[in-house]
């Protein structure tokens, strides 16, 4: 349990989570320990072990985390951890907004609500994960659809999703420079309303040769999916919901920023 929720990620996350008082009247039984929780809940995303699984020998019940990990979802607050994350690693010198990537993915289901037609797996039913990463390749946002959603369609839902990267003195920064994407973002309406909000689009196009060069810089993005779908909750779908599911999604960033912040703490 240390090794997946270490004292210096716990010092990050317990302001963030408010504290919720205990009701003088018919209390009910005490509400589990925040850190506990978290501990299951990450552990759950590591191993992707069903809820009823989850052995009450770290605390609690499945059912527990899954309650707790939608109430947190539904408040903000692991939105507001991934932000806090991305505050400490600008701070450090280690986000770049010069340019974002975007990537879309289709992966394995088991269940869902927002599935469809996965049209590059025998049209079985998935979904989708969307990313939008740094030029670093940390996530900045990320969230699932039906595997039949077009990529090009959430373009403009990934850019304006990108929250305030806090961290430096000054306003926050929320605006790339560039926006670079493969084939399956190639649209002139979406270039023109990337420009008309200060970003310069750097898509590839359809119907011309492979070696347009991009990959040199997009593999980040290809990387950090990679990571992602290493937590075997992400790689396969168990969630009936998909506010469950993006709540997963937004862990396994936390994550992934935890241990980019992590190695500068080591380098320095």
């Amino acid at each position: 349990a240390p090794e997946i929720l270490p004292d210096d990620l716990w010092n990050i996350v317990e302001p963030l989570i408010p504290n919720k008082p205990r009701r003088t009247r018919f209390p009910g039984r005490k509400r589990i320990d925040d850190r506990t929780v978290l501990q299951g809940i990450l552990f759950v995303l590591k191993t992707g072990m069903p809820w009823e699984y989850f052995p009450k020998e770290m605390g609690c019940s499945g059912m527990t985390l899954w309650r707790r990990l939608r109430e947190w979802m539904v408040s903000g607050i692991w939105q507001k951890i991934l932000e806090s994350i991305i505050a400490k690693l600008n701070a450090a010198g280690n986000i770049d907004l010069s340019r974002v990537i975007i990537e879309a993915v289709p992966f394995a289901l088991f269940l869902g609500v927002k599935t469809g037609p996965s049209p590059v797996d025998r049209a079985k039913n998935g979904s989708k994960h969307h990313i939008l990463t740094d030029a670093n390749g940390t996530p900045l946002v990320a969230y699932t659809t039906a595997a039949n959603t077009s990529d090009v369609t959430q373009t403009l839902t990934l850019v304006d999703a990108i929250p305030p990267i806090r961290g430096k003195r000054g306003r926050p920064v929320q605006k790339p420079k560039y926006l670079l994407a493969d084939r399956g973002y190639d649209s002139e309406p979406h270039r023109d309303a990337l420009r008309a909000r200060g970003i310069t689009p750097v898509i590839a196009k359809r119907n011309t040769p492979n070696g347009s060069g991009l990959g040199i810089v997009r593999y980040v993005v290809e990387q950090t999916i990679g990571i992602l779908h290493q937590f075997r909750r992400l790689r396969t779908r168990y969630e009936k919901s998909d506010l469950i599911h993006d709540a997963f999604l937004q862990a396994g960033c936390i994550m992934i920023g935890w241990t980019r912040l992590k190695k500068h703490f080591v380098r320095a």
